[in-house]
Order: structure tokens, then C-alpha cells, then sequence
């Protein structure tokens, strides 16, 4: 796991900004709303296992 992955190979992997923070951000929320249904305790925050998805490629934008 990378703690600070390049925000530039974020953004060439989504595009724009715009579109990074906006695909993390949704991500980051079902993350969250998941565990909080199933009542699990999450290891770390929502938005650095969003970030960690873009960055691995489990998560992409449907261009």
C-alpha cells in the first residue's frame, strides 16, 4: 500500500481532477454506507481505500 500515491497518475488515470475527486468522493461514500449497514469497523478511512482503488485500477470511470 503507498501512502501518497502521485496525484498526477490519479488524475491520467481519470482524466481531469474534477473527475478524480468526484469518482473518490462517490466511492468513499458507498464505502462508507456499506460498512456502517453491515455494522463493520473500518481498518482505515473510506477515502484512502477509494484513492488506493483509482490508484490500483479496481476503480475506473466508464469514459
Amino acid at each position: 500500500m503507498m501512502l501518497y500515491p502521485p496525484v498526477a497518475e490519479l488524475v491520467d488515470k481519470t482524466g481531469s481532477r474534477y473527475q478524480l475527486v468526484n469518482l473518490v468522493a462517490r466511492r468513499a461514500r458507498a464505502i462508507s454506507s456499506d460498512a456502517e449497514e453491515k455494522g463493520e469497523v473500518l481498518d482505515k478511512k473510506p477515502v484512502s481505500s477509494a484513492i488506493e482503488e483509482v490508484y490500483t485500477g479496481k476503480l475506473t470511470i466508464d469514459r
